[in-house]
């Protein structure tokens, strides 16, 4: 999956698939996660966030999707 680089203290890149809803974020210091059936909106607040590691936090890791580690 492509990641698209975002400014960000804990979050290197950005990445989504919406053909399998599969959000892909890139940290500086913990490797790539997946997180399943996120919803184009959600990643689109993402990326336009003031900040996207807050808004990662918040919506997304507290919300509970699956998440999958990929790589270190």
């Amino acid at each position: 999956m492509n990641r698209s680089p975002v400014v960000s203290g804990n979050v290197a890149a950005v990445g989504y698939d919406p053909s399998t809803m599969t959000l892909e974020v890139e940290f500086k210091k913990s490797g790539v996660h997946q997180y399943f059936n996120v919803q184009p909106a959600v990643h689109a607040a993402m990326v336009a966030a003031p900040s996207v590691g807050h808004y990662l936090d918040v919506n997304i890791k507290k919300a509970g999707y699956v998440v999958e580690k990929v790589s270190n």
